[in-house]
């Protein structure tokens, strides 16, 4: 279990997107947000990562100014949302998990009308919407029902419409839902380049693997609280300690399996990309790799199932399982 004391980081009212200091929100007599805090930095990717139920959704709709806090305070480029939700929606781009889209409008036009609610320039809108559709690859749906759209597609036309306005904090709910695998490779690289150029983006997602790929830094909630905070740099010595499966494969399947059933490991799943081994730690993994190698085995891949992310995740949950 990560212990809270170590990881979880005060605010800092830096260089920050997003501040939120000790806000938590109720519906009724349920708590869905109990006190987080939390900072999003310019610059940066920032995950936020938890199980369902932990508060995620209702702390982005917050962001978003559609949800106001019961109490605490939040800050989106410096602004209250409660105070001026208004200027909020200025600087803030938000992509929900769940699509909303006018299906009768066409794609060119959906965008358009975004635009002018974000009261852009004629001049701008004239350069932002193709240049959008070309970035999401659906220039040549530009004069297409949106209707007709895929779920992932239109899952791209949402991120545009997001981007429309240029915004300096991005705010992304499950963005890779419905996406084929190069539309999220496309995302990843484009989150990539806004952060470089300076946006705050934070961005939950159940897609752990590709959240390590994209990300600067994990928030860990759950039960409605920040429970962790890390740069995904350091999290290999979080999972360290903590059992993961790992995988390994070898010029000859045979005396690798030999090899570990003098071990007495048995059983593990072959697949193309390797044997599956049972959990260990990454001491029992560096253990297990020298013995298969000196006893002459040609190691040609050997590493954990999944990221550092997902291994941090699962010590973090380990006690709610």
């Amino acid at each position: 279990m990560i212990e809270d004391a170590e990881l979880a980081e005060p605010p800092s009212h830096g260089d920050a997107g997003i501040v939120a200091e000790n806000v938590t929100r109720s519906f009724g007599t349920v708590w869905a947000v109990r006190g987080m805090s939390l900072v999003v930095p310019y610059g940066r990717v920032t995950a936020l990562v938890g199980p369902n139920g932990a508060g995620k959704t209702t702390l982005m709709l917050m962001l978003a100014t559609l949800l106001s806090p019961t109490a605490g305070r939040l800050r989106i480029a410096g602004v209250d949302p409660a105070e001026d939700p208004v200027a909020v929606r200025r600087v803030t781009g938000w992509m929900p998990d769940t699509l909303g889209m006018y299906d009768q409008l066409r794609v060119r036009e959906y965008l358009d009308f975004f635009a002018d609610a974000h009261r852009l320039s004629k001049a701008d809108r004239v350069r932002a919407v193709p240049s959008l559709l070309a970035t999401v690859r659906l220039a040549e749906y530009a004069e297409a029902p949106v209707h007709v759209l895929s779920r992932g597609q239109k899952q791209r036309l949402a991120l545009a419409r997001a981007l429309i306005h240029q915004p300096r904090v991005l705010l992304l709910d499950e963005p890779a839902s419905g996406l084929d695998p190069r539309s999220r490779v496309e995302l990843r690289d484009l989150l990539r380049r806004l952060a470089a150029d300076g946006v705050a983006v934070l961005v939950s997602s159940h897609i752990l693997s590709e959240l390590a790929e994209m990300a600067d830094r994990a928030v860990f909630v759950s039960a409605g609280q920040v429970v962790a905070s890390r740069e995904l740099s350091e999290l290999a010595a979080i999972g360290a300690g903590h059992q993961v499966g790992w995988r390994i494969r070898a010029r000859d399947p045979q005396a690798l399996q030999t090899v570990l059933a003098e071990r007495g490991l048995t059983g593990g799943t072959l697949t193309p990309a390797g044997l599956e081994l049972p959990p260990m730690t990454e001491d029992e993994a560096s253990d297990l790799l020298a013995a298969v190698v000196g006893a002459g085995v040609r190691v040609l891949a050997f590493g954990p199932v999944g990221s550092p992310l997902e291994s941090a995740y699962l010590a973090l949950t380990e006690e709610g399982r």
